[in-house]
């Protein structure tokens, strides 16, 4: 739509913002293809800043989207790739500046393939086809190895003259097939089969040299992923170099950087295991000398002692210590046994001068009546009553002639 202006009826820049503004909101929503050269996102903001560039025409323009819509592509798209945006064009009046607001962004060639086996690994992987727990572990010295491999390749030369180099007894079962292609998913899937059914094979390596993206990709193809996992015999991913990094690498039991580090990740080294061999030797001939020297000083330190040395000395010193005591007990008693015989003696002495034989003995006589009790007072006889006397050397018997008479104190 026109806009009549002149020199002397011009629009103000406002006006003019406004009116471009309004054409852009007519254009409505676009595909967009160009180059990532700036991207922006902010931890804990909802919304990513970046610039799409035409490298053609060199002319930029920014884009902003919700986090969530470039988190669908965050793990394949970074600065420098090529993308396609849906978005509708914004004008933002007070800077006069345009910008998009993207509402769907999809990687272009190399990207969207990426893209696509990212959604393939995050199904494999919510399978538990990538967990660590399944992993099998590898057999520390195998006697047989399954190599998967391109016919006549460095990937093969490489896995074959680096295992006999560290261990030349080792012995391989080598199946050729194509590792790119159309026929290499089939192939690889049949040979791995047809090893893990082998008894004596014991571990398996796929091995192949770098390449791109695309040549890398059957090692990514899901029914290779699948029958993988399924095997029983651990599996060694020896695919591309150190950047590669194909699905068949995360199913694996054991990834190796490059084939060559899969050989050496397989069978030990006889240099390296000899050498250790030697270590544990010596270690343990130094441990268990070790143990016999403190043996030895520990018996040494017990024959030193006074008891083993001269094992008699204690039962005479207890023998010393028991006669010491058994004098003591005698003189103990000794004395204990004259002091016990004095106090008889003294006793012995106050009973006889208290005894009524030694009053008798001085010419005192006893009366006792026929019952047999002691007479005491003239009042307890009477006339012609026998009366028993007992003197110091015997007894007679006497008669009171009269009746008794009480004593008259003069």
């Amino acid at each position: 739509m026109a806009v009549n202006t002149s020199p002397e009826n011009p629009l103000p820049v406002g006006d003019v913002s406004r009116l471009i503004g309004g054409w852009i909101d007519r254009l409505g929503a676009v595909w967009v293809e160009g180059q990532i050269t700036q991207l922006s996102r902010r931890p804990g903001a909802g919304v990513v800043f970046l610039t799409l560039r035409d490298p053609s025409y060199d002319i930029s323009v920014s884009v902003t989207c919700y986090r969530q819509v470039f988190d669908a592509v965050a793990d394949v798209v970074s600065e420098g790739a090529r993308v396609v945006v849906h978005a509708k064009p914004e004008w933002y009046a007070p800077r006069g500046q345009l910008s998009l607001r993207a509402a769907e962004i999809k990687p272009v060639g190399v990207g969207e393939l990426l893209a696509r086996l990212e959604q393939l690994k995050k199904s494999l992987a919510a399978e538990g086809l990538f967990a660590a727990d399944r992993k099998k572990p590898l057999p520390f010295l195998p006697q047989l190895v399954g190599l998967v491999c391109g016919r006549a390749s460095a990937a093969e030369r490489d896995v074959l003259e680096n295992a006999r180099h560290r261990w030349p007894a080792v012995r391989f079962e080598v199946r050729n097939v194509a590792v790119q292609g159309v026929h290499a998913v089939p192939q690889v899937v049949q040979a791995v089969k047809e090893l893990d059914e082998l008894p004596e094979v014991d571990v398996i390596v796929v091995a192949r040299g770098g390449g791109s993206v695309e040549d890398l990709l059957p090692f990514s193809d899901e029914t290779l992923v699948r029958a993988v996992a399924a095997c029983r015999t651990p599996v060694v991913s020896a695919i591309g170099h150190e950047p590669d990094n194909p699905l068949l690498d995360h199913v694996a039991d054991l990834r190796a950087s490059t084939p060559t580090d899969a050989a050496k990740k397989v069978v030990p080294d006889v240099g390296e295991e000899y050498e250790r061999v030697r270590w544990l030797r010596d270690r343990a001939r130094r441990t268990v000398g070790a143990f016999v020297d403190r043996e030895e000083r520990g018996l040494a330190q017990t024959l030193a002692r006074p008891v083993i040395e001269d094992p008699h000395r204690m039962i005479d010193e207890r023998a010393d210590h028991v006669g010491g005591l058994v004098d003591r007990g005698r003189r103990t008693l000794g004395h204990l046994l004259d002091r016990a015989g004095s106090e008889l003696t003294h006793t012995h002495a106050r009973v006889v001068a208290l005894s009524p034989a030694a009053t008798l003995r001085r010419g005192y006589a006893v009366l006792q009546r026929a019952d047999g009790h002691v007479v005491r007072a003239p009042d307890d006889v009477t006339a012609d009553e026998e009366l028993r006397a007992r003197v110091a050397d015997g007894e007679f018997t006497v008669r009171v002639e009269s009746e008794p008479t009480h004593r008259v104190d003069a």
